[in-house]
């Protein structure tokens, strides 16, 4: 099986390395490193990575612009926003951008391996003590909001949408289901098309503030 690709988006050359170490010693190949938003948008078309390490404060174009521009062009990139800043208002910005996952820089090395792997998988990622405000923070932005026309989802996608909603994977949705992976990937598809959303954390968040789901639910 393939190491994953990853490239580095970070200011910090020192912290770009130690970022190098980590990977490298969990068996992940870092295919390039960048400096600033702009670099990282020129490495992320020429390299193709599978996985984007990105910061968010970087010179001339920052982290969450860079994130928009490479979700736009390259959808099957996907991006985890490093920061140190606890603002909420980084999340929600990331999030819309179309970032997959969100963590803060002082997670440990064993938990960034992981979180690569889980976004790698196609799982959404967001640091736990962020994602209750995260999720209430678009319930409110959503009030009084005229929802834009979307596609009904049919059953079968209702019923993927609930378990992504409660973190489950691919494989999780599939055996709860008794459906194929592909079947979920392709319901999963046709979900983010009907919602005009890129990912499953956008997916959920659209779900959870208009009353489609909880994270409750069983």
């Amino acid at each position: 099986m393939s190491p994953i690709r990853v490239l580095i988006a970070d200011d910090h050359r020192l912290f770009r390395q130690g970022l190098r170490y980590v990977c490298q010693a969990g068996g992940i190949e870092v295919v390039g490193e960048a400096a600033d938003g702009w670099e990282a948008v020129r490495l992320a078309r020429q390299l193709r990575p599978d996985i984007i390490l990105m910061d968010i404060r970087m010179p001339g174009l920052d982290g969450v612009e860079a994130t928009r521009l490479i979700t736009a062009n390259l959808p099957g990139v996907r991006i985890i926003i490093l920061t140190m800043y606890r603002q909420d208002q980084y999340v929600f910005e990331a999030i819309k951008a179309g970032a997959q996952g969100y963590l803060l820089k002082d997670i440990d090395e064993k938990e960034l391996v992981e979180a690569i792997h889980a976004v790698h998988r196609g799982d959404a990622l967001i640091n736990p003590t962020l994602a209750a405000r995260l999720l209430e923070e678009f319930r409110r932005m959503s009030q009084g909001e005229t929802l834009e026309g979307t596609e009904e989802l049919t059953e079968g996608e209702m019923q993927v949408l609930r378990l992504v909603a409660q973190g489950a994977d691919n494989r999780t949705v599939a055996e709860r289901l008794a459906i194929s992976e592909r079947t979920v990937a392709n319901r999963l598809s046709e979900i983010y098309r009907k919602l005009h959303v890129n990912n499953r954390v956008q997916a959920t968040l659209i779900a959870l503030r208009r009353g489609w789901v909880s994270l409750e639910e069983e």
